[in-house]
């Protein structure tokens, strides 16, 4: 699809609408030979709607190549925004709203996940939870009882068919904006569901279309990583959850001496500087938590660093190598994918050892790994083998 808007050419080449065939088609230029086009053979889509500028211009397109669109707000029990005004945004765009309260399981399956992790000395990702278990779970099942079999996002990343009939997951065109790591657990089933508009474009372009069309979201800021803790600390919100009790201890360097104390792990991730408080000729850093011993483990800038880290819980999007195999890979959402080898394990372990040294590898954190701009899988961090 291309749109002429004004001097400037938007264009979504990963998202073709075709009304007369009742087609959604994503194709992507730049793929290989072998990489064809999906369709849904549908007259009808549903759009998550938060009140954003992205899932507000990505139902924009879709009503725009004349699709019946249905806007589905979901409530998980921690939004401070009205659903008159989100109502608002639907009514822009002139699509009927369904609201979808999904706070139970989005207590159960990504708070609670959260709350857990975090006893366990563990630093999650909810969102790494919430796309494949709430938004491409429970509001795909939402949808799909409303007689739609298909559900869109705002999400930056790239869906492509290929001629095997096996979906794959591509990087964003936006390099900055690109969100394909957070979608790194979703199945086959669930890509064959999905469409992202916003793909192909930029977040300039995605402002620029906004403001063209007159469309006004609702909800200014971009979204956070962790949606349901606003104007609190992670500790502060951890504090006031049932069942949830600090336990202060003690703060040991990595050789084993005593320099202070702690007032919980659950303040701490590793490669943390703020809050260690031990006066030193160099900055200390979270280098570890010592779960067994209620201990901060803490170094300097270079115990930082890790050559290789155990990855489980791997969702394969592409065929599970059986072979080790060089990969880009993400050990988290802002981390540059970095070139190492992936060692097969067992069908959804590996170790992943990196031609550099890492810093900061988390255990509770996603690993995603990359071929070129194709997401190959991901899985979570258990552990790193300090260098």
């Amino acid at each position: 699809m291309k749109l002429e808007i004004g001097s400037w050419k938007l264009e979504t080449r990963n998202l073709k609408l075709e009304t007369g065939s009742s087609e959604l088609e994503a194709r992507n230029s730049n793929a290989d030979n072998q990489v064809s086009s999906f369709k849904f053979q549908v007259s009808n889509i549903a759009i998550a709607i938060s009140g954003g500028i992205d899932s507000l211009v990505s139902a924009y397109l879709l009503k725009e190549r004349g699709y019946e669109v249905i806007g589905i707000h979901f409530v998980t029990g921690y939004e401070s925004d009205d659903s008159r005004q989100i109502q608002s945004v639907a009514d822009q765009i002139g699509i009927p709203l369904k609201i979808a309260d999904c706070s139970t399981e989005f207590q159960i399956k990504v708070v609670d996940y959260f709350t857990q992790s975090y006893q366990s000395g563990k630093t999650p990702n909810p969102c790494l939870v919430c796309n494949p278990s709430i938004k491409f779970g429970t509001i795909l099942d939402f949808a799909r009882k409303l007689g739609v079999s298909c559900l869109a996002t705002g999400h930056y990343a790239r869906i492509i068919k290929h001629d095997s009939g096996r979906f794959h997951l591509y990087r964003g065109t936006d390099p900055v904006k690109e969100q394909s790591y957070f979608l790194a657990f979703l199945s086959q089933e669930q890509l064959a569901s999905a469409c992202f508009p916003l793909g192909n474009m930029t977040k300039s372009e995605v402002i620029k279309l906004a403001e063209k069309k007159g469309l006004h979201p609702v909800v200014k800021e971009e979204s956070q990583d962790v949606c349901f803790i606003k104007g609190r600390t992670y500790g502060d919100f951890l504090v006031r959850t049932q069942g949830f009790e600090p336990e202060p201890g003690l703060i040991q360097d990595i050789n084993g001496n005593i320099i202070g104390e702690h007032k919980g792990l659950h303040l701490f991730t590793i490669g943390q500087r703020r809050g260690i408080n031990c006066p030193a000729s160099e900055p200390y850093y979270v280098v570890r938590l010592d779960m067994a011993q209620n201990r901060l483990v803490v170094g300097l800038k270079k115990d930082l660093f890790s050559g290789e880290c155990r990855v489980a819980g791997i969702n394969w999007i592409s065929r599970k190598p059986t072979d080790p195999i060089k990969v880009h890979t993400r050990v988290r959402y802002r981390h540059k994918a970095a070139r190492s080898v992936l060692f097969p394990v067992d069908t959804h372990t590996a170790v992943i050892r990196f031609d550099e040294p890492q810093s900061a590898i988390t255990p509770g954190q996603g690993a995603v790994f990359y071929k070129g701009d194709e997401v190959l899988g991901g899985g979570w961090i258990e552990k790193n083998v300090r260098c």
